[in-house]
């Protein structure tokens, strides 16, 4: 899988569905074909972002 974001694949698992990218520091959910990606606020509170790409690529990384 890559991070809708900046399409990296330095992400990690945070809970079901839900996933962080150590490259662009966004949290983003998975759920069906809908993807939402979240910038993380100082206070740990996230808060929607607007900036997102059309794909996102699942796979094994291989």
């Amino acid at each position: 899988m890559r991070c809708p974001n900046c399409t990296s694949r330095d992400i990690g698992k945070i809970g079901a569905n839900q996933y962080y990218c150590w490259s662009c520091f966004k949290e983003f959910n998975v759920a069906g074909e809908e993807v939402r990606v979240y910038d993380v606020a100082e206070d740990g509170s996230l808060v929607v972002s607007e900036n997102v790409a059309d794909e996102l690529e699942f796979g094994t990384g291989v």
